[in-house]
């Protein structure tokens, strides 16, 4: 009985001082875990803080109806709808429509030009193709802004002899995004256009298919993603600008939402945040729609044109 004894408190004590093994293998896995994946999820929650912030301030200061930002540091301390309820008695609503017209005119028109000209740039060999492509290169390193004069001593004379693309023309607005936007369009169009191989033209040019059946029917189809990203940044520019907006649009009818909206913050002594406010969560509506809708194509479209040109 001695011996069995002795042999069971060995037993017990071999394992004890086996024990902390598998706790100090838990233990070196959860910081090597933290060392190469865990830091990156709480860099991203840090990001996610930081980007999040500003738009439930905003949210937040839409709901007070006080139109003042110092009365909204308690987030949802109140929540109320006059605000958005005011909207209606302002020129709001004719504003997003005036936006949403110039917006979408110039998102489709940049993908129409954009893609015409990244097609002769990719499928044609001519004189002057790569002055032209070094040409639209430089133009775009400087912002559309810079020209803010010239762009309204040009719309100025041009009105007196064609008034609809003059001042305080929409149409002369949505000329001006279609210029300042078709050379960064043309060169994300072109690198992704040089993806597509061009036995597929060749195929089709033995079959007797004309250029315009070629760009129409074969190529726009593959290309889509791209279209679809300069589409959405088409959109957002010219529906978030202001300088240029503000330069070209002269009546109240005819303003946008950027150049409208300021006018309830641009004066210190009556300004409105809280309609500000209101009229900014309803406006980023079209946006998010947009974006959502487009999600599936934007990673596609802005690294298939950057890895190939």
């Amino acid at each position: 009985m001695s011996a069995s004894t002795a042999t069971s408190t060995s037993t017990r004590d071999a394992t004890r001082g086996n024990t902390p093994a598998p706790t100090n293998r838990t233990a070196a896995r959860r910081r090597r875990w933290l060392l190469e994946v865990g830091w990156k999820y709480l860099l991203a929650l840090v990001i996610i803080f930081y980007a999040v912030s500003p738009l439930v301030y905003v949210l937040s200061a839409s709901f007070n109806p006080s139109g003042t930002l110092s009365a909204a540091n308690g987030l949802f301390s109140v929540v109320d709808f006059a605000n958005y309820a005011a909207l209606g008695g302002t020129s709001f609503w004719v504003w997003a429509g005036n936006s949403l017209l110039i917006a979408g005119a110039a998102s489709i028109g940049a993908v129409l030009m954009g893609a015409a000209a990244a097609y002769a740039f990719s499928r044609f060999r001519f004189s002057g193709r790569r002055a032209s492509l070094t040409s639209l290169l430089i133009i775009q390193m400087f912002p559309q802004a810079l020209a803010f004069v010239a762009i309204f001593l040009m719309l100025f004379a041009l009105g007196e002899v064609v008034p609809a693309l003059g001042i305080n023309s929409k149409l002369a607005l949505i000329c001006v995004y279609l210029g300042g936007a078709l050379g960064v369009n043309t060169f994300l169009m072109y690198g992704f256009f040089n993806t597509i191989p061009i036995e597929i033209d060749e195929s089709a040019k033995i079959d007797g298919a004309s250029h315009a059946v070629i760009f129409w029917r074969l190529i726009i189809p593959l290309v889509t993603p791209i279209l679809a990203v300069v589409a959405l940044l088409a959109f957002i520019g010219a529906f978030g600008d202001y300088i240029i907006a503000k330069i070209v649009l002269v009546s109240e009818n005819n303003w946008t939402l950027a150049v409208g909206m300021y006018q309830w913050v641009s004066n210190q002594l009556s300004s409105n945040w809280g309609l500000f406010t209101a009229g900014t969560v309803i406006a980023s509506i079209p946006i998010l729609v947009l974006f959502l809708a487009l999600q599936r194509y934007i990673v596609g479209g802005l690294t298939a044109g950057a890895v190939k040109g």
